[in-house]
């Protein structure tokens, strides 16, 4: 999987006012959860901050990244795990990372990939893609950049499931019903097989 490196500092000063502060100064309220458990049993959180141009560079692309977050020039391997945007502007206010490690596996969600030419879409059909990502359980360093699914048997009006998926080393966490994608009659395909059927 590609990997990209962002650079974040330590948070010192809290509250919402700080956070806004910070926000105005083009800076994101973040929180990185290490590997370490506290007293709690929970994941040690240490509060940060990161550019949004930095930010930026993570969020709008259509690829997926594991992150090389550098907090105060130390760097660690993490994935974006949570991001809340304002939900008037669509910018984001605060992010989580969470760090991974090489021998721990971990849930992230990869992007889907169609490949092939559908029998349905030769039929007159049109393929829909119901669900963009899907939440896989592995090691990060057996992630792929893609989960690539070929369609080319996939007929008209017929549709493939989660359940009907795999791939090795990984281990699929979204719910083996969700359709990912089917093949649906268009008008064209409905009125050609009208057409048939009143030929025979």
């Amino acid at each position: 999987m590609k990997e990209i490196t962002l650079n974040a500092q330590t948070r010192t000063e809290y509250g919402k006012k700080a956070s806004r502060d910070l926000r105005r100064a083009g800076q994101i309220p973040a929180v990185f959860y290490g590997v370490e458990k506290g007293e709690n049993g929970l994941p040690v959180a240490k509060s940060i901050q990161i550019s949004e141009k930095e930010l930026a560079k993570l969020l709008y692309t259509p690829n997926v990244y594991i992150v090389n977050l550098v907090v105060d020039g130390k760097a660690v391997k993490a994935i974006l795990k949570d991001l809340q945007c304002d939900f008037v502007t669509d910018r984001p206010v605060h992010v989580d990372f969470y760090q991974i490690t090489e021998d721990k596996p971990v849930v992230f969600e990869i992007p889907v990939k169609l490949n092939g030419l559908a029998e349905g879409v030769r039929a007159g059909g049109k393929l829909a893609l119901n669900v963009r990502k899907l939440a896989v359980k592995a090691l990060y360093t057996q992630f792929p950049d893609t989960l690539d699914i070929d369609v080319t048997n996939l007929a008209l009006g017929k549709s493939m499931k989660v359940g009907e998926l795999s791939y090795e080393g990984l281990e699929i966490i979204t719910s083996k019903e969700v359709v990912v994608c089917a093949v649906r009659m268009t008008r064209a395909a409905r009125a050609a097989a009208a057409e048939a059927e009143s030929a025979e």
